[in-house]
C-alpha cells in the first residue's frame, strides 16, 4: 500500500509538472510575426515596442518573435507589399518558411493581404481590433476632408510628418501616405478591399468567417470599451472619437462588428483601441483581461494546432 501511494504521488506530480509546460508554451513551428497599425512602429528609440511587453513576454515561453517593419501610414496593399518584402528578408537570413502574422488595427487587413497574394508565406493571421468593414472615424474624415479637397491635403501633410516623425524615433524611412491610409480605413475602402481579398470573411454583418482558407488560419478579437483607465492619456481621445459610432459598441476607433474576422475567438474584451497592444504602458481597466496573457494563450493555441 505504501508503494502504491508513493507511485501514485510521483504519477501525479509528472502530470503537474507537465501541464504548465503545455499550457503556457509558446513555442509555436512557425515564428510569430507582430504588424502594428496607423502611425504605429516597431520600437521607439529602442526602448519603447509598439506591442509594449507582449513580445518579451511570448518569447520567455518559447516563441521566435519578430516586429515587422512597415510604414506607419498608407494604403493597406502598400504596407502588405512592405511585409510582403520583410517576410522574405526572415525567410532569407533564417530559413523560415511561413510564418504566423498578428496584426494591430491595420496591422489585421495589412496580414490579410499577403495571407492572399502570398499564402506560402503564412499560416495563420490573428486580426486584434482591426476595421475590417472600415472605420466609422474614418468616415467622418472621409465626410469633413472629401478626396481632393484642401483640407483632406492639409490632414494628409500633418498626418504624413507625424508619421515620418515616428518612424524617425523607431530607426526607419519607410515611405508614408496618411491619405492612402485613410481611404483605406473607411468603409467604401474597406469594402473594396474585402471584395479583393475575401478569406475569411464573415458570412453576415457580425457573425463569423471560414476558419481556414487555403491552408491558412484565421481568427480575430477586439474590444468593446473606450474610458478604462484615468491614468492613460490616450482615453481622452479615444472617448471622443467613440462618439462616431452613436449607440454601437466600439473601442474608440473600431466597432465591435468591424473586429470579427475567420474565427471570433472574442469581440468584447474590456478594452480600447490602444489596450490591445498592451498601451500605453501597459495601462488598463482595473478588471480587464490583461493583454499579455490573451497573447500568450493565443500563441499556444497556435501552438496546439501545429502551427
Amino acid at each position: 500500500m505504501h508503494r502504491f501511494w508513493i507511485r501514485a504521488i510521483a504519477a501525479l506530480a509528472l502530470v503537474i509538472a507537465a501541464l504548465p509546460l503545455s499550457a503556457q508554451s509558446t513555442q509555436t513551428r512557425h515564428p510569430v510575426v507582430l504588424v502594428h497599425g496607423l502611425l504605429g512602429f516597431d520600437s521607439l528609440l529602442g526602448i519603447l515596442d509598439y506591442f509594449y511587453a507582449i513580445p518579451g513576454d511570448l518569447r520567455s515561453g518559447g516563441a521566435r518573435v519578430y516586429i515587422a517593419n512597415v510604414s506607419s501610414s498608407n494604403f493597406t496593399e502598400v504596407r502588405g507589399e512592405q511585409l510582403i518584402r520583410y517576410l522574405e528578408q526572415l525567410r532569407a537570413l533564417h530559413g523560415h518558411q511561413r510564418f504566423n502574422l498578428i496584426g494591430h488595427s491595420h496591422g489585421g487587413p495589412t496580414a490579410r493581404y499577403v495571407a492572399s497574394v502570398r499564402p506560402d508565406l503564412v499560416a495563420s493571421v490573428t486580426s486584434v481590433g482591426s476595421p475590417h468593414t472600415g472605420s466609422a472615424v474614418a468616415d467622418a474624415l472621409s465626410t469633413v476632408a472629401p478626396p481632393g479637397s484642401w483640407l483632406e491635403r492639409t490632414l494628409g501633410g500633418f498626418v504624413n510628418a507625424l508619421s515620418v516623425f515616428v518612424e524617425l524615433l523607431s530607426g526607419d524611412a519607410d515611405p508614408q501616405n496618411a491619405i492612402g491610409a485613410l481611404r483605406s480605413l473607411n468603409t467604401a475602402g474597406a469594402t473594396a478591399f474585402n471584395n479583393r481579398h475575401p478569406q475569411g470573411r464573415p458570412s453576415s454583418a457580425c457573425g463569423s468567417g471560414a476558419g481556414t482558407v487555403n491552408g491558412i488560419r484565421y481568427y480575430s478579437m477586439g474590444g468593446t470599451s473606450v474610458l478604462t483607465n484615468i491614468f492613460d492619456i490616450s482615453d481622452p481621445m479615444l472617448g471622443a472619437s467613440s462618439l462616431f459610432f452613436g449607440f454601437e459598441q466600439n473601442d474608440g476607433l473600431v466597432g465591435r462588428c468591424s473586429s470579427r474576422w475567420g474565427i471570433v475567438l472574442r469581440d468584447d474584451y474590456a478594452w480600447n483601441h490602444l489596450d490591445q497592444a498592451n498601451q500605453v504602458l501597459g495601462l488598463r481597466g482595473l478588471f480587464a483581461s490583461s493583454p499579455t496573457a490573451v497573447y500568450r494563450a493565443h500563441v499556444n493555441r497556435l501552438r496546439n494546432e501545429g502551427l
